[in-house]
């Protein structure tokens, strides 16, 4: 008997994954086998998880969201917002979840042997939300939206290499650098290029891309309708029929949506509470190491913070340990003030870990002229999950060395816009980028518009353009240690945590293998998953 519900089940399981059997008669035949003791109902939720669907309506809470938010992707810069975009646009390259690159609206790409020129091939079949076909000039024109001085946009010095764009024929593209870069199709990946119509010397993004979904409604700081295109090009993806992105800035709250089914899918859960969320058997805990990590960039141009030794002892003067137990619980591990954690390819583990040190930290106020130190720490729940917790045990680690940290509670609404980068230190978060140059370029760049820390090196800088072009891997792995601790010792971060990446779901909805190259599936969730 045991035999024979075996070959039952597999030839059912085979039948419907391979499309001759449709998902209602899949379901009645393993229900029958259920009944009849010979599958069980876990297994017949299991296969229907694991199998994409097409239709059904996906509701997805998250911690991000402003009312000032909009979807240029010039401005973009909270999770929300990064999956919106790629939900209703597309890239020219795209990263999988093994870390490969893979065509997306470049089917192809390759390079010069000096890596300084690269020609990339365009599809010719894809079609705008506005029904207009996708040619190169929409390419060039996505692209120059993020060059040029005016430009605001926070990709800009990622692009800034580049010397020019030419089409070459209808679907051939070619770009030229002005040094050599070795991974710059990695950048295509990221949400800032995407792809819409060119309009009047610019991009309509208004409109949307070619993406999975169209926007039907959208409020800002509140939630994003998303209706399935049906003319999407991408076979096998956006599966879902429609979907909402909420906007909930409280953990328990989010939590709580998702325990009473309000939502199928949350993000950044409550570390605290995640055990115990767990234990739900209608409720899946999804978890993995990345590239994201939780700092307090100090603006460096501002006084205390421009003082190297006041920079120090508020390096010296966190428990980094204690932060990951109580604040990550464990999820995540200690950061050394600069941004290339243990997921990156050059990750430079062999450098000695700033540890905390009250008495160093009261020798670096001495060397700048101080006994004691009384500063503001901005922070809000929508910083990064536990931010207002992980404020107050920086406060509690820092009277031992003689500092003050005043914990300034801001609203979540707004934070992203009025308060980071405006005020003086705040708490923050990166999700991280697909390449280390990338992660350098956008955060630490001179003059990069979310080089948060205002920090500028010369020595920074000369080693970023050469490890850049640098194709001998040992050379540029000695180059990005050098970063690395240039940013330890110099730089107005403090980077305490690298955080795994923890979102949960229930039954409701399905997925495949997932990316943590950035939280939410790579940002790219709405395409990928499906209610099941």
């Amino acid at each position: 008997m045991t035999k024979l519900s075996n070959k039952q089940a597999l030839k059912l399981i085979n039948a419907f994954q391979n499309g001759s059997l449709s998902r209602r008669k899949f379901i009645a035949g393993s229900t029958a086998l259920a009944g009849a003791g010979l599958f069980s109902t876990s297994a017949i939720n299991q296969v229907l998880a694991a199998t994409p669907n097409k239709g059904g309506h996906m509701k997805v809470a998250m911690a991000h969201g402003n009312t000032s938010d909009t979807l240029d992707p010039a401005t973009i810069e909270n999770g929300l917002q990064w999956v919106a975009v790629h939900g209703v646009a597309n890239t020219l390259t795209e990263v999988a979840p093994d870390g490969r690159l893979m065509p997306s609206l470049a089917s192809s790409w390759e390079a010069s042997a000096d890596a300084k020129t690269w020609v990339f091939k365009i599809r010719r079949d894809v079609e705008f939300h506005n029904g207009k076909t996708l040619t190169i000039d929409d390419v060039i024109a996505s692209i120059n939206y993020h060059r040029g001085e005016e430009s605001k946009s926070a990709g800009k010095p990622v692009m800034a290499g580049v010397a020019s764009l030419k089409a070459d024929g209808p679907d051939t593209l070619i770009i030229e650098l002005s040094g050599g870069n070795a991974d710059f199709p990695f950048n295509f990946n990221e949400a800032f290029f995407t792809i819409y119509p060119a309009k009047d010397n610019s991009i309509d993004w208004q409109g949307g891309g070619s993406g999975p979904y169209k926007i039907k409604n959208y409020d800002p700081g509140v939630r994003i309708d998303f209706e399935r295109n049906p003319n999407y090009w991408k076979e096998g993806h956006a599966h879902a029929e429609t979907i909402e992105l909420l906007t909930i800035t409280d953990p328990a709250a989010r939590s709580s949506a998702l325990i009473t089914g309000e939502v199928h899918v949350i993000d950044q859960v409550d570390l605290k509470t995640v055990e115990l969320l767990g234990r739900n058997p209608a409720i899946t805990i999804l978890e993995g190491a990345g590239p994201l990590h939780y700092t307090f960039p100090m603006a460096t141009n501002v006084a205390p913070f421009d003082n190297l030794d006041v920079r120090k002892a508020l390096k010296y003067a966190i428990d980094r340990e204690e932060m990951v137990e109580k604040i990550l619980q464990g999820h995540g591990v200690v950061g050394n003030d600069h941004p290339i954690g243990p997921s990156y390819r050059y990750h430079a583990a062999d450098i000695e870990q700033t540890a905390y040190d009250p008495d160093k930290a009261k020798f670096h106020l001495k060397q700048a002229g101080l006994s004691d130190l009384t500063v503001d720490l901005s922070t809000a729940d929508s910083a990064f999950a536990g931010a207002v917790d992980a404020v107050q045990l920086y406060q509690a680690s820092a009277v031992k060395a003689g500092i003050n940290i005043n914990v300034v509670r801001e609203s979540n609404d707004g934070y992203w816009s009025d308060v980071w980068m405006k005020k003086p230190w705040a708490a923050s978060y990166w999700g991280g980028y697909s390449t280390e140059d990338a992660m350098f370029t956008t955060g630490y760049s001179t003059g990069a518009a979310w080089n948060d820390t205002f920090w500028s090196n010369e020595e920074f800088e000369k080693l970023l353009v050469q490890s850049r072009a640098e194709l001998d891997e040992t050379k540029r792995a000695e180059m990005y240690r050098d970063m690395q601790i240039l940013l330890r010792d110099e730089g107005g971060v403090v980077a305490p945590m690298f955080a795994n990446s923890v979102m949960a779901r229930n039954d409701n909805v399905g997925h495949g293998e997932l990316s943590w190259i950035r939280p939410t599936d790579g940002r790219r969730m709405l395409e990928r998953w499906w209610v099941a």
